[in-house]
C-alpha cells in the first residue's frame, strides 16, 4: 500500500495516495464549493469521485464544469451510506476521505492528514478540528475537542464530548481498514459515520489534528436535525456494538445507554416534543440515576421557552 521512498536518514517512508468521495443529494447550491475545496488542496488527491444519489435539483448542471477533473457517478436514490460505499468501491487510493456535499475543506487538510498517516502506520483513521458555519458560510464556532489513540470506549460512553469530529467530512481512513470494518451500514444515515468510525476505532488507533480544517455547515436540512432518525440510527448502532454477550465493552452498556438517552432527551426537549423527552428522561434515570440532577432545571427551561413563544 503506497510507495516507499528513501528519507535523508536512509530509512524508508511511505507516500500515501488519497481518493476523495463526495456523496450528494439535492445539494446543488453547495456542491460546487465542496468540489472546489478538494481540487484546491495543497496536496491534491489522486482522484475525486462525486456520487450523485438521484438528485432532482440542478446538481448535474453544476457538476458539469468539473467534468475533466472529477469522476461523477449517478445512481437512483439509495441513501448517503450507499452513495459513500459506491464511491469507495470505485476508489483506487491507499486512503479514502469522504466529504459531504454541503461542507468544505481548508486547502491544507489533506496535506496535514496524509503526513500524519505517513508518520504512523498504526493509525487507521485521522480526523481534525472543524469550524461550524451557518447556511451562508458565516463562522459559528470552532471545535477542537477530538480525541486520539484507542478511542472506541470513549465513543461508546457517549458522554457528549467530542471524540471523532467532522461527521462524514473530517476523517481520512486507510482503505484496507475501511474494507476490514465493513464500510458504511446502508441501513443508517445520520449515524452512519459514527457507526463506521466506531468499528474502525475497535481495529486501529485514531489520530487527531487539533486544527479547524473542515467547514461544517449547520442548516435545517442537516440529517442530524431529524431527531427521530438519529434516535433510530443510534439505537441500531448501539445494538450492534453491544451484540456479543462476551464482548469486554459490555461493561459500559448501562452507562452508554444512559448517556444516549440523556442526549436524546435534551434533543427532544429543545424541539418541544415533551412526551419523547419524558420517555428518554425516564429511560436515562432507570439506567444512570446519577443523572437526576441534570433534569432538575428542565421545568424552568420549559417555562422560559413557553414565555418566549408567547411573547
Amino acid at each position: 500500500m503506497g510507495r516507499r521512498c528513501a528519507t535523508l536518514r536512509g530509512r524508508p517512508s511511505v507516500t500515501l495516495r488519497a481518493s476523495v468521495v463526495i456523496p450528494t443529494y439535492n445539494h446543488g447550491r453547495f456542491v460546487e464549493e465542496a468540489v472546489e475545496s478538494v481540487l484546491s488542496q495543497t496536496r491534491p488527491p489522486m482522484e475525486t469521485i462525486v456520487v450523485d444519489d438521484g438528485s432532482t435539483d440542478d446538481t448535474a448542471a453544476r457538476l458539469a464544469r468539473f467534468a475533466s477533473r472529477v469522476e461523477v457517478i449517478r445512481q437512483p436514490n439509495a441513501g448517503v451510506s450507499a452513495a459513500r460505499n459506491r464511491g469507495a468501491a470505485n476508489a483506487t487510493g491507499d486512503l479514502v476521505a469522504f466529504l459531504d456535499a454541503d461542507d468544505a475543506w481548508l486547502p491544507i487538510k489533506l496535506e496535514r492528514q496524509l503526513a500524519h498517516m505517513e508518520a504512523d502506520e498504526g493509525l487507521g483513521l485521522v480526523h481534525c478540528g472543524i469550524t461550524e458555519v451557518d447556511v451562508a458560510g458565516r463562522r459559528l464556532r470552532d471545535r477542537l475537542d477530538g480525541r486520539e489513540g484507542w478511542v472506541a470506549d470513549a465513543m461508546l460512553r457517549f458522554d457528549g464530548a467530542g471524540v471523532i469530529l467532522g461527521g462524514g467530512s473530517g476523517a481520512v481512513l486507510r482503505r484496507d481498514v475501511y474494507r476490514e470494518a465493513g464500510g458504511f451500514d446502508e441501513r443508517l444515515s445520520t449515524s452512519a459515520d459514527w457507526d463506521l468510525h466506531y468499528r474502525v476505532a475497535r481495529l486501529r488507533r485514531v489520530g487527531f489534528l487539533p486544527e479547524p480544517l473542515v467547514r461544517y455547515r449547520c442548516h435545517s436540512l442537516n440529517m442530524h436535525a431529524n431527531i427521530r432518525v438519529m434516535e433510530r440510527d443510534m439505537l441500531l448502532a448501539f445494538s450492534k456494538a453491544f451484540a456479543r454477550p462476551d464482548a469486554p465493552e459490555r461493561r459500559l452498556r448501562r452507562r452508554s445507554y444512559g448517556n444516549l438517552h440523556l442526549v436524546l432527551a435534551g434533543c427532544y426537549f429543545r424541539a418541544g416534543q415533551y412526551a419523547r423527552f419524558a420517555w428518554h428522561a425516564i429511560s436515562c434515570l432507570a439506567l444512570t440515576p446519577s443523572h437526576a440532577g441534570r433534569f432538575l432545571g428542565y421545568p424552568h427551561r420549559r417555562l422560559v421557552r413557553t414565555r418566549h413563544i408567547q411573547e
